[in-house]
């Protein structure tokens, strides 16, 4: 500024009566009588120039979080698409069992009348029944146990590929069991299908996870269960009578999950590998960078890349977990609680119960097409699944899964009661409304959530062991429910669903009290709160240093002030607002922000 004198370290500032607002000031030592003022302006001067950087700081990281947000490129899409193909597969064959069930029954006849010139009777007919539908969910459990091992073995992308040669597998078995007179070839096609279904149920949701841009991992997240419903609707509309139903094409119903394996094959080498895999697992960081570049549409990636590099950093310290050590130490325990709870929450909820015998809830309530009724249930369940995508990312997840359990609850109990009353007039549109509402509330938040949530909890290293166990426990708890539920049927009648209202209510216990919410949290901060470290500090406060000759930073004040450089003089007192300590100072301006 003009006629200003520059001043030594120890001088006082000359005034010239106007304010000098530039934030460059030196840092003057503190060694003369001025030098409480000098302090002062040092102090603001520095305040100043952390509030300019805070501010640029805050600019980029929104900026760099729109930017992200705004990341759904086309070729994200088609590597999603891709790999949900997998989940489609996997409600498609959960639900195409149940349409064709009275024709089954009646090949397994034939086949006996052919081997042993006599009928089969109804018992054993029953056991060869359930045991061609209870094969599926051991195939399961044994396929989501293998999936750490095959995804860190092959990777991500190349495991997809080679496993949907079981499907290819599994539905030509099938298909060619009436050609052949076996109906041990339909339990044997049954077998392989649930070894496939168990792979990509921990395959998807790792692969979905591993390509998503952070703040649309939640949503993405959902994909998977889109396409298991989306899946087990096309089932239920194949199933019926007029299209793949009927005595001669059941066979094709069965063999029909070949033609989307076959279609994924085709598309998967056009999909990335998963960009963490690459730069954790193969140390390719070129390769991670570039195929980033692609998935995001920018050629800035270095946030990503960032964020990649401190993991693998993280995990090169220590060794490679199994499943064995994932139970073991005692910093997985509670993740791991937390992902087989949720894993329960989903599957003793008492939905495979209501998608396994909907149509004969139907019945019993009074409704007269129960199978369109079924049909509805299956487009209820798209719809909310499509919704609860839109919803992850602002509601999180954890509110969605306490909103989704209880609201299945009191469901739970409406169905009992219409089922209860079912001879009063009007009650069968109860019984059809509770199980929509039970529908609804299960793809709000237990449908999608425990699926993609277990990926979040556990950082690069874990996550393939804990996705196998977590999908265990879920194809068990499968497996469990429907080979009881209908044993419950028989014992408790229109009783059974409040044991699965008392379920619910538990989950709904533990979720409050036990489950974090992972809502826009990288993988590292999320493994951070089970850690028990404390977060990074803020760039917006810094500790005082100890130094009697080093600058004095404090909290940065919300408000900027140009404060003028006036002369203390050497006799007179400085004014109060000078003299003030520096706690009380500290502590006035705190007050201020607040």
């Amino acid at each position: 500024m003009g006629g200003e004198e520059d001043t030594g370290p120890g001088e006082p500032v000359p005034h010239t009566g106007a304010p000098r607002t530039s934030p460059h000031l030196p840092a003057p030592e503190i060694d003369a009588p001025g030098s409480v003022m000098t302090a002062q302006l040092s102090r603001d001067g520095g305040e100043r120039v952390t509030e300019e950087e805070e501010e640029e700081e805050e600019e980029e990281e929104g900026g760099l979080r729109r930017d992200t947000e705004n990341q759904v490129t086309c070729y994200l899409l088609f590597s999603l698409t891709t790999a949900v193909i997998g989940s489609l597969q996997f409600g498609y064959n959960t639900g195409v069992i149940n349409a064709p069930e009275q024709k089954l029954r009646s090949f397994f006849n034939d086949t006996w009348m052919e081997r042993y010139g006599e009928p089969i009777s109804l018992g054993t007919c029953t056991v060869v029944w359930s045991f061609a539908v209870a094969i599926f969910s051991v195939g399961g459990m044994v396929g989501s146990f293998s999936v750490g091992v095959m995804a860190n073995r092959f990777g991500r992308r190349r495991s997809m590929f080679l496993v949907n040669i079981l499907a290819v597998i599994g539905g030509l078995l099938m298909g060619f069991s009436t050609l052949c007179s076996s109906y041990e070839m339909v339990i044997a096609g049954r077998l392989v299908i649930g070894l496939f279904c168990g792979l990509f149920t921990g395959l998807t949701p790792m692969y979905v996870g591993e390509v998503s841009p952070t703040p649309l991992r939640g949503a993405f997240g959902t994909l998977h269960q889109l396409g298991v419903v989306v899946g087990i609707l096309i089932a239920q509309v194949f199933g019926l009578e007029f299209l793949l139903g009927s005595q001669k094409l059941w066979p094709l119903l069965l063999a029909l999950t070949v033609a989307p394996a076959i279609l994924q094959c085709i598309l998967l080498p056009f999909c990335p590998e998963s960009p963490r895999f690459l730069l954790i697992n193969l140390n390719q960081e070129e390769q991670a960078r570039k195929a980033l570049v692609r998935l995001r549409g920018s050629e800035d990636v270095s946030k990503d890349m960032q964020d990649m590099k401190e993991e693998s950093a993280k995990m090169a310290m220590e060794k490679k977990v199994t499943i064995p050590e994932l139970f073991r130490i005692s910093a997985y325990r509670q993740p791991l609680l937390i992902a087989v709870m949720l894993q329960l929450s989903q599957q003793l909820s008492g939905i495979n119960a209501v998608f396994y015998y909907s149509t004969g809830i139907f019945e019993s309530a009074g409704v007269k097409k129960p199978i369109y009724a079924t049909i509805g249930a299956g487009i209820v369940n798209t719809i909310f699944t499509i919704v609860s995508l839109f919803l992850v990312e602002k509601a999180g997840r954890r509110t969605l899964h306490l909103l989704g359990l209880g609201g299945m609850a009191i469901s739970a109990v409406l169905m009992t009661i219409s089922l209860l009353l079912k001879d009063l007039p009007g009650v069968s549109y109860m019984a059809i409304v509770a199980v929509m509402l039970f529908v609804a509330m299960f793809e709000l938040g237990p449908g999608p959530i425990p699926w993609f949530i277990v990926a979040e909890l556990f950082s690069q290293g874990p996550r393939p062991a804990a996705m196998a166990v977590a999908g265990c426990s879920n194809w068990t708890a499968n497996f469990l429910v429907g080979i009881s539920f209908p044993r419950l049927v028989e014992l408790c009648g229109p009783w059974v669903f409040i044991i699965f209202s008392i379920f619910l209510v538990f989950f709904f216990i533990f979720t409050f009290f036990k489950v974090p919410e992972t809502k826009g949290k990288t993988f590292d901060e999320i493994a951070r709160c089970f850690s028990g470290s404390p977060p990074p500090s803020s760039p917006s406060v810094e500790a005082p240093p100890t130094s009697s000759t080093a600058g004095v930073t404090f909290p940065a004040s919300p408000v900027k002030e140009k404060v003028p450089l006036v002369q203390a003089p050497a006799a007179a007192q400085p004014p109060v607002a000078e003299t003030t300590p520096l706690d009380d100072t500290s502590k006035s301006t705190v007050q201020e922000s607040l």
